[in-house]
């Protein structure tokens, strides 16, 4: 492997890039640099900016400005709610820091607490914005605890259901969301959008030993959309709805015919993939 030494910066040399960019120097173009996120959502208030308590957009764009000196601002691909984790959420920012991109993942994860980490970085066009690409493919998991008690180690990264479930009849439930549909009756009634037609390319529930996964893609989704999946598939796995029952849901378009809102904790956005230039990158 060949390896640039003009592309690499240890930590001192960063440090000295980013206080000549804070005492005025410029480079003569701006780049957009995007950013793999992974983080514990436990103690923040979600993605999104907002005043009632700290999110993850305001930790990385206070970061950023620690780091380069600048007013950033990042855009992320997936604003999550209130709890929720993730793995693979991808965000930019623009900036004219002298930093390589692709060692900006580093130079961030030096000073970002420990449960937010950036997992890779990288350079895209200028116009390049992670929620509007022509083909987007989302997965999250919906993590389940399905034990008499509860365990104290996953109590923070699952949901925790004590009576016994069958993950067959979910899977069977699970079945009918498949496909385009219109998931009126799958997101919250606070939801502002116009088409709440979606699809769902694939439904995969695991199940070993006390847990069970429900992973979902498709290419995109509304707003609680797999929480309230979650909770209607558990409500399928106790018993209290059939499998068939998840069509009628589907079908009657109406909030108040699905299952509760599956808590937070256990959701994580797990990756977002692009169709970019004939293939298909994941990140």
């Amino acid at each position: 492997m060949i390896l640039r030494i003009d592309t690499v910066l240890t930590d001192s040399c960063i440090e000295k890039t980013v206080s000549s960019n804070r005492t005025g120097t410029k480079r003569e173009f701006m780049r957009r640099i995007r950013l793999v996120v992974a983080y514990d959502g436990t103690d923040y208030c979600g993605w999104q900016i907002q005043p009632n308590g700290i999110t993850i957009e305001e930790v990385l764009n206070t970061t950023l400005k620690k780091l380069t000196g600048e007013d950033t601002h990042v855009i992320g691909a997936s604003r999550t709610d209130s709890g929720v984790h993730a793995l693979g959420n991808v965000a930019v920012f623009d900036t004219d820091s002298p930093i390589p991109p692709e060692r900006m993942a580093y130079a961030l994860n030096r000073k970002l607490p420990e449960d937010i980490v950036i997992v890779k970085s990288d350079e895209v066009p200028p116009n390049w914005h992670p929620r509007y690409q022509d083909r987007v493919s989302k997965t999250y998991e919906y993590h389940i605890y399905n034990a008499p008690v509860p365990d104290p180690m996953k109590r923070r990264y699952s949901t925790f259901v004590s009576f016994p479930m069958d993950a067959d009849k979910m899977r069977e439930g699970a079945a009918y969301l498949t496909g385009e549909h219109d998931f009126a009756s799958f997101c919250n009634i606070r939801t502002n959008v116009e088409n709440t037609v979606r699809t769902i390319d694939e439904i995969v529930i695991e199940n070993s030993g006390s847990d069970i996964t429900i992973r979902v893609t498709g290419n995109g989704f509304l707003y609680n959309m797999v929480r309230i999946i979650a909770g209607t598939l558990i409500r399928v796995g106790r018993g209290f709805y059939t499998p068939g029952k998840v069509k009628e849901i589907l079908e009657a378009r109406q909030r108040t015919e699905a299952g509760v809102t599956a808590p937070p904790e256990g959701l994580t956005l797990v990756r977002i993939s692009y169709e970019e230039e004939g293939k298909c990158e994941a990140f």
